[in-house]
């Protein structure tokens, strides 16, 4: 059977000429196919993004010499590049409080393939989503936490993710604030759902907020996490028209539903290598 499997290769330079005919002849010249490729120019910073996806069969270079190949090329161009595989196994772990329609979203994506990653765990600082996770024969660790503990508590989720090779902590509405030394060990792998279209109606109540001021649509944000509070880099945002019928307990049915739809893509994106992140934003390929 024909390997079907590709390699992503994620690129960051600052932006001069010759850099696309560069990575595309790197990839003609070992007998690669390109299958998708995508790429912009921020020209205020002056840099260069790019996203190529080729096909390992019939390439000359087999996935341990790919690394030593790419560097002869693109160090002296100053890129910077991430490379993955289509057929790794991406494993990921789901945080949540006592809200369950995201994590329920996300087990359900895991388990008929339509997210591309296995669930190595769930955790929570309450014990209602045992059921859950055992319904998909996930396992569960209930990780309470107070003021006193919480250094504890991060210290024993940071060892059951490292020790599941876990790439991706997913915050399924998980109220509780991470520490910078817990964000700074899992950089740009923590992906967090925001209930409001940030930067606007941010705090607590934000649906009571946008229905006191009579808002025509309500959204939400996914994002990666940094150690300034729901400031970190946008990855997905999506938004529903509301209308002067809809009262408190609509806006948040709608916002619920989109909160399920919104999380999985950013966590889509980040899963099939589509997200670069620079400075506080990100350039995502559709």
């Amino acid at each position: 059977m024909e390997d079907t499997a590709t390699a992503r290769l994620l690129i960051t330079a600052p932006d001069r000429p010759g850099l696309v005919a560069a990575v595309a002849a790197f990839v003609a010249d070992h007998g690669g196919n390109i299958v998708d490729a995508d790429q912009h120019t921020d020209d205020e910073a002056g840099m260069f993004f790019q996203r190529v996806e080729f096909r390992l069969a019939g390439f000359d270079l087999d996935r341990s010499a790919l690394p030593a190949a790419l560097r002869a090329v693109t160090e002296p161009l100053g890129m910077h590049w991430q490379l993955r595989f289509s057929d790794e196994e991406r494993r990921i772990a789901i945080l949540a409080s006592r809200q369950l329609h995201c994590v329920y979203d996300l087990l359900g994506r895991s388990a008929t393939g339509d997210l591309p990653a296995t669930v190595a765990f769930v955790a929570s600082n309450h014990p209602d989503f045992g059921p859950a996770a055992q319904r998909f024969d996930v396992p569960f660790h209930h990780l309470p936490v107070d003021p006193g503990t919480r250094s504890e508590q991060e210290a024993r989720l940071a060892e059951l993710a490292t020790d599941a090779g876990v790439e991706l902590i997913v915050l399924a509405r998980y109220m509780q604030i991470l520490s910078p030394t817990f964000v700074d060990r899992f950089e740009s792998s923590i992906i967090n759902i925001h209930h409001s279209f940030l930067p606007a109606f941010v705090g607590a109540r934000p649906y009571h907020q946008a229905y006191e001021r009579g808002v025509k649509i309500i959204g939400v944000t996914a994002h990666y996490v940094t150690a300034d509070l729901d400031q970190g880099p946008i990855i997905e945002q999506d938004v529903v028209p509301v209308s002067h019928r809809d009262g408190v307990d609509d806006l948040v049915r709608m916002g619920r539903d989109l909160e399920t739809v919104v999380l999985a893509r950013a966590v889509r994106h980040h899963l099939t290598d589509r997200v670069l992140v620079c400075g506080r934003k990100t350039v995502v390929f559709g």
